[in-house]
């Protein structure tokens, strides 16, 4: 399949430069760096998802935490913040690999895919199907990969145009927002249920686990949560008032409108007065706080809210990242054709050049679950995501000895080039973007992959150290 390459001029597939003993060789060496990293596992690895787990919980403990009083507008904002995160992690970091099957070598009880379950309304049985068995095995085959587009838009000029992908830029955004249930559906396989090859029964079964995993987030995110939040400034309302506080002095004004304050100021002087004409039941005067107050209302609405956003926020961010690993325009596609009887070789290639990475800081990279080593994880995704960071130098030297292409770009070049293809794409006709040439960049692109790969060396000499002893 011909595509431009930055000067203009016409190359194919890059497996088509290469003799077969190339791609025999390219094959053995990217075996052996699988090989190598995993007899390296051990104690480190293991400490670090332990690590992670923890962290994800510790943050979003304390996110629900926070929320309990998001009547505060710094304690929403701070709550969201800590939640989102909590999200963020636990769908990339962790579930995300876990289910990919990287940390089975451990033979953790819970810690493995097949009894991990993830905060995402994807069953994980679906998605394993799916993702890391439809997606990994024929990636970027035209035809057979369903993550191209998702079936539901069209980012390659190779792909068909319908009329229906005028409204491509509209349901973009719209999936953005709801990314995991937009996977949810995608792991149903419509196309599979309409040609027959995907039986009603099990159709049935994956609406029946998505419907599970709704309700769940349902119950826990928009009802659970904000109804402790609720209970307990009530509670703690109720103890002001118990003691003679006087409640609505204490709210927050910031938080109220022009007409919220004069309902307020007139409640407020209107109970002042009834309570100097005539002597009321304490509690009911109590009571009347809490009412004129919002103590259950308010708590429960903004924790509500705030559950809403973090949602939001891991789905965009979610988004984000699988996008501009997939789908700029530095990625190749495939025919059937040409990777009918694909050798080792030649997979490694077309994962190598199918994929896109993002150039980011260590935190930025535990935040995406290190996809933004997209190229790494397609090579190796059963391979612990810690150690992307470590054999991407590795990779980019089997790309240079080769002339290979190694597609990699910061964030924003990255999700920019998935935006303007969906958005051209829309349209009618199309021409192939231009793809990198052979890699001629620096084997360590940035100062956390020298970091990573010194941190490394030590540990290894420091266990053999400790053999020799």
């Amino acid at each position: 399949m011909a595509t431009a390459t930055h000067d203009g001029t016409e190359i194919g597939n890059p497996l088509h430069r290469l003799t077969e003993e190339e791609v025999e060789a390219i094959g053995r060496e990217f075996d052996e760096l699988h090989d190598q990293v995993k007899a390296d596992l051990g104690e480190r690895d293991a400490k670090y998802i332990h690590g992670v787990i923890d962290l994800q919980r510790r943050l979003a403990l304390l996110g629900r935490l926070l929320l309990i009083g998001s009547r505060f507008r710094p304690l929403w904002l701070l709550g969201t913040a800590s939640l989102s995160t909590a999200k963020i992690l636990e769908n990339m970091e962790i579930g995300h690999n876990v289910l990919h099957g990287q940390w089975d070598w451990m033979n953790h009880p819970v810690v493995n895919s097949a009894t991990w379950d993830w905060d995402t309304a994807s069953t994980a049985e679906a998605w394993k199907h799916s993702h890391n068995y439809i997606h990994h095995t024929y990636t970027n085959i035209l035809g057979k990969d369903k993550d191209l587009g998702y079936e539901i838009m069209r980012i390659d000029p190779h792909q068909p145009w319908h009329p229906i992908y005028f409204l491509q830029p509209l349901y973009n955004i719209l999936l953005a927002f709801f990314f995991e249930w937009g996977v949810a559906v995608h792991d149903m396989d419509i196309d599979a249920i309409n040609s027959g090859e995907k039986s009603y029964k099990e159709a049935f079964e994956d609406l029946k686990g998505i419907s599970g995993k709704m309700r769940t987030q349902v119950v826990k995110d928009y009802i659970a949560w904000p109804v402790i939040s609720g209970a307990v400034m009530t509670a703690i309302d109720f103890a002001l008032a118990s003691v003679g506080a006087e409640l609505n002095d204490a709210r927050l004004k910031g938080r109220r409108n022009r007409r919220e304050r004069a309902r307020d100021s007139a409640s407020s002087l209107l109970a002042r007065a009834r309570r100097r004409t005539r002597r009321e039941n304490d509690f009911v005067s109590v009571a009347r706080q809490l009412v004129e107050r919002k103590s259950f209302r308010e708590p429960f609405r903004r924790a509500l809210s705030a559950d809403f956003a973090a949602n939001i926020v891991r789905n965009v961010w979610s988004y984000a990242i699988i996008f501009c690993g997939h789908f700029p325009d530095q990625t190749y596609v495939f025919t059937q054709e040409e990777t009918e009887n694909e050798s080792t070789g030649e997979r490694y290639v077309r994962q190598l050049t199918g994929a896109a990475n993002i150039t980011g800081s260590p935190f930025f990279h535990v935040m995406s679950g290190n996809l933004g080593y997209q190229v790494e994880h397609h090579l190796y995704p059963d391979m612990p995501s810690t150690r992307y960071g470590e054999i991407a130098p590795r990779v980019r030297e089997i790309c240079r000895k080769y002339d290979l292409p190694y597609n990699t770009g910061p964030f924003s070049q990255q999700l920019g080039m998935v935006q303007r293809s969906i958005l051209r794409l829309a349209f009618p006709g199309g021409k192939p973007r231009p793809k990198p040439g052979p890699y001629e960049g620096d084997t360590y692109i940035t100062s956390g992959e020298q970091e990573l790969s010194a941190a490394a060396a030590a540990q290894d000499g420091a266990g053999e150290q400790d053999g020799r002893s």
